[in-house]
This record gives C-alpha cells, structure tokens and sequence, in this order.
C-alpha cells in the first residue's frame, strides 16, 4: 500500500473503472443517500443553522487573515503547558521529524487516531521504512489498512466497502496483524465490530506511542481537540506513554468561544448528531495523566502558498464534514479513489491541486471533476464556495497550457472576436445554418463532449433573422 497518490491518471481515466463498477456504485449510493438524509434533519433542527454557518466562515476568515499570530499564541501556550512543538515546512520534513521521536524511544510500533494530516504525508509509510509499524485504530481505517486498500471518503474511509468485503477482509488479513477474527465470523455489524474491538484492545494495552491529528487547536490555551465515534481516539490520546500530533497550520481557532460553534456544527454536518460521543481535549502534559510527553508537529505542506490565493485560500476554511462529497453527484459515481488524494470529492477537488499544484495529470484534472452544479455550497457548514474555487483553478490550469487548453484557448480568443464583431457573428450564424447538414456528429477537439453529449442539431435559421420576420 502506497500513501503517495501522485503519479496517477486523470480524474476521468481514473474513474472509467469506478464508475463501471456495478457493487462500488451500490455502496456509494446506499451510503451517501443516508448520511446526506440525516444530516438534513440534523441540521434542520437548528433554526439558527444559517447564523452558525456563517459565524463559522467569519471566524475562519479572521483566522487566516492572522494566522502567524495565532501560530504563535499557540506555540507559546503549548510550550508553556509541558509540550515540545515542531515546524515542518513539507510532508518529508514532518515525517522526518515523526520517525525520529519515536526511534528515539526504541518502541517499533504506533496507535494511530484517525488523521487526513498523516495520510497527507504518507507517515505509515515513513514509519514502515524505518521498521516502525503503525496501526490503525479507527474502524474504517483498520478496514483500509487491513485490505492494503485507500481511503475513499473524508468521514467514513471504507464507505467503497460493504460487510461480506469486510468480512472477508477480516477473515483473511487479521492474524497477520495480530489477534486474528474469529473462525466462525459473520457479515453481522455487531460481529465485525466485536471483532475490531478484540484485534484492537491489545494494541492499546501495550503501545507505548500513540500518534494523532487534531479537528481544532485553541490557540488561547494551546489545548488540541479530536472529534470521534468510536473510543478508540480515546484510547490512543490518554493510554501511551507519549503522544505525537500531527496538525495543518490551519485548525487552529483562537479561543474557547468560536470552538463552541464548530461543536455544534461539526457533528450535525458529518455524522447527523446533535453532539460528538467522544469529544477528547489536551493541553500539553499533567503530571501521572495521560501521555507525560507530548508532541504537536504543526504541517505546512502547501497550506501558505494555498493562503497567499485571495480566491483559493477558503478551502482552508474545511473542517473536514465530508458533507460535500455525500451530495455531490459526480464523487457518487467515481467515487473516492479516483480523486487520487487522501482529501476526495468536491473539497478535494480544490484543495488538493492547492497544496500539490496542478502539474501532474490528476491535479490538473481535478478541478474539471464538477458539474458545478452547487450542491457542495449549499451544505458546507463554513459557507466554502466550491464552485467558485474550481473555476478559479480551471483558468490556472488552462493558462498553463498543456493538453487541451492551447485549442481551447485559441478557440475562446476566436470566439471573443466574434462576438465584439456583430457582422461577422451575423455572417456567421447563417453560413451555419445552410450549410448544418453538411456538419459532422463529432467535430475535431470536441470528443470529450460529444462521446456522452449529442451536440444539439442548427435550426434552418438564426434566431435574429426569425426574430427580423416574426417581431411584428
């Protein structure tokens, strides 16, 4: 298993395969449509959601607009509180920084909370290079790790996956984890579930490094706050004898009283609850309580060039809902592997060619992955105009050229002159219109239209030569 995306096709030849994939198709549309559907009466609950939302957007934006300072406060309190707090520029930088903690202590294995960050950095597999193995402790993770599989979905990582794959996955890999599943198995949640929780307990038991993200880090008081459902987040902050974060520069909000609204959004627009089960908060170390070193790793990776872009730099705003991707028509067809990144459908789709740039095929592809049909916008609970960002990087990709974009920048200036010179458009239109029969069903450059379009068929004559006849 690979945590480097890079190096894959385009979003369309990537997702040729998902999309003729019959069982994946089934998966991904019984599981969207029901998160989607009770997020809604979650959220409809609320009869100042449009105010929470937009309290949200506000106090991002002030955020980033102050974001070195901010960093600061933080680095200050956490310092101040007993942890130690590193700089990492890029994800070779944060790796390194990470393998060195923990060889430092002569363990060769890790617990792992759920974290996009270290999947970003491709951590596991730096860890693995260093004959440190890192286990994952999420369900839906352990689910990926086990089947040397990639996530798909920013929520729910395994949502490509139904409970015979499960099952069978459980079945054949657990033992060379660990505790192996029980012989007599079944697809049944609960047995899958009890399953994990066996596999998994005697890793908690006896890790002695537990490694995480964080959702939020309150810069007033330098505490770090990880949102989950399961326990076992829990588990892996409290029960190791150290602790390494790894967290975006851009999760930090400045105080206790803007956490308060993300509380309450965040859970509402994930996982359609009114309140988080495991809410775990950590400010630096307290003595015989919980991990007595603790280290916050704060990435760039991207994050600042991504800042500088007055368009682009809302993508930072994501709290990493995955609402986006649970209405967006196109994530439901391709799915989310496609996407070629750890962060997948429409937020991935902008904020992945951010921080990467848009010189490989499927970065410079991502941003034409949308129907643009606004979806994504109307249910982002910091009010991220999607849409926006990926016209914004569909001209960036075309004004660097390449495949594609020389013709249809040539055609655009041609249709530019056209258009300023209302004689020749004119002339234009009914030359067109004699001579339509004559005009081919797949016009030269036009094939990624035409092979799912049926381009539309000219009348006998121009709307204004009608309009000339018929006006009165």
């Amino acid at each position: 298993m690979s945590g480097t995306y890079l190096g894959m096709p385009s979003f369309p030849e990537a997702a040729r395969g998902a999309v003729n994939n019959p069982t994946l198709r089934a998966n991904l549309r019984h599981a969207t449509h029901t998160i989607r559907a009770k997020r809604a009466v979650a959220v409809e609950e609320l009869a100042d959601w449009g105010l929470l939302r937009e309290a949200g957007k506000q106090i991002k934006d002030r955020t980033l607009r102050y974001l070195d300072t901010y960093l600061v406060e933080l680095e200050n309190k956490v310092t101040a509180a007993g942890g130690v707090v590193h700089w990492a520029a890029d994800a070779q930088e944060a790796n390194r920084i990470v393998v060195d903690l923990v060889a430092a202590t002569g363990e060769r294995e890790v617990v792992k909370v759920k974290s996009m960050a270290t999947q970003e950095i491709g951590l596991n597999e730096a860890l693995e290079a260093a004959g440190i193995a890192a286990f994952e402790t999420d369900l839906a993770e352990l689910i990926v790790q086990l089947g040397e599989d990639r996530p798909s979905h920013i929520l729910v990582p395994a949502i490509h996956r139904n409970r015979g794959e499960i099952r069978e996955i459980f079945a054949r890999t657990m033992s060379e984890w660990g505790r192996p599943a029980p012989e007599d198995l079944s697809d049944a949640p609960a047995e899958l579930a009890e399953a994990a929780r066996l596999h998994l307990r005697e890793k908690f038991l006896r890790a002695k490094v537990g490694i995480s993200g964080a959702n939020f880090m309150v810069a007033e008081t330098g505490t770090l706050v990880v949102l989950e459902s399961e326990g076992n987040g829990r588990m892996c902050l409290t029960l190791p004898e150290m602790l390494i974060s790894v967290v975006g520069i851009e999760k930090i909000v400045p105080s206790w009283r803007d956490l308060e609204v993300f509380l309450q959004t965040l859970p509402r627009s994930s996982t359609a609850e009114r309140m988080n089960p495991y809410t775990s908060t950590w400010t630096g170390t307290t003595s015989e309580d919980g991990p007595q070193v603790f280290h916050l790793v704060l990435l760039d990776n991207g994050r600042t060039a991504t800042l500088a872009d007055e368009v682009g730099r809302q993508a930072l705003r994501c709290i990493r809902c995955s609402a986006c991707l649970n209405v967006c028509p196109v994530y439901e067809r391709a799915g989310g592997h496609a996407y070629g990144s750890v962060y997948p459908g429409p937020i991935g789709a902008i904020l992945s060619p951010q921080l990467r740039g848009t010189q490989s095929d499927i970065d410079a592809s991502l941003p034409y992955a949308s129907s643009l049909c606004g979806a994504c916008y109307d249910v982002c609970p910091v009010a991220i105009d999607i849409p926006e960002v990926l016209v914004h990087l569909r001209e960036r990709v075309a004004d660097q050229g390449g495949k594609g974009h020389r013709l249809e920048k040539a055609a655009m200036t041609a249709a530019g002159w056209i258009l300023n010179h209302p004689a020749a458009l004119a002339t234009g239109e009914r030359l067109a219109s004699k001579t339509r029969t004559l005009h081919p069903k797949n016009p030269p450059g036009a094939g990624a239209w035409t092979q799912a379009r049926d381009l539309p068929e000219l009348p006998g004559e121009p709307f204004r030569d009608w309009w000339k006849k018929n006006r009165t």
